[in-house]
């Protein structure tokens, strides 16, 4: 497949690759700024050292971009194409998408030599986006869950009150801070599986989310 002729497709259309940045960004702030805050640093220890108070202040800013941010993609994926719709995380709803999940699997299995081309989301990683998505569906709740126990009677805290039933304080916490370790995870697998997958198809998959375009062996509809 690698050596076929191949077609410039525009696949990632803007909001998807804002999204995708947004978050990508977000998350490294969110991770080295929660490291801090889990274990607070001071210069000095005057009363004027604010150094964790901008620490929390850049960890809440990257909170609600990445929230604000995955509302978005969630909201285009009701919109935008057929690449970056809903049903494009539910393969296995589908006869189609099943066959192509059972073709990757056994690419991945080392039983096909030749990698089956994938013009959106590779069939099997949108499983894992789609547990990804409930897995910072974690992160916001019980982050904001613990931020909003500095206004006990905000409406965050009334509108999250659930949170306080289901976790104990500390359980909150290391629910908040194991999560962190999967999508961190969760990262590195996927800039390898991206990287790998650049190589094998040669279809532009890492400069696709810069530019929108891939290069693929079908034609456009």
């Amino acid at each position: 497949m690698p050596n076929q002729p191949k077609f410039k497709r525009y696949v990632w259309q803007l909001p998807v690759r804002w999204c995708h940045w947004t978050n990508a960004l977000s998350i490294v702030v969110l991770c080295v700024t929660g490291f801090f805050i889990g274990t607070p640093i001071s210069f000095g220890g005057s009363p004027s050292d604010f150094t964790m108070g901008w620490i929390r202040f850049f960890h809440f800013t990257a909170a609600y971009a990445f929230t604000v941010s995955l509302a978005s993609r969630v909201l285009w994926s009701l919109i935008g194409n057929e690449f970056s719709g809903w049903r494009a995380f539910f393969p296995f709803f589908s006869a189609k998408g099943r066959d192509k999940m059972l073709k990757m699997l056994r690419y991945y299995l080392f039983l096909d030599r030749e990698v089956p081309e994938t013009i959106g989301h590779n069939p099997l990683a949108t499983t894992a986006y789609l547990a990804l998505f409930f897995l910072y569906m974690v992160m916001i709740a019980t982050g904001f869950a613990l931020y909003a126990q500095h206004a006990p009677h905000g409406v965050m805290h009334a509108a999250l009150g659930f949170m306080y039933t289901l976790f104990s304080n500390q359980g909150m916490r290391l629910t908040h801070h194991l999560s962190m370790w999967f999508i961190v995870g969760f990262a590195i697998n996927h800039i390898y599986s991206a990287w790998l997958m650049d190589i094998k198809e040669h279809g532009g998959e890492i400069s696709s989310m810069f530019s929108g375009y891939k290069f693929t062996v079908k034609k456009e509809d």
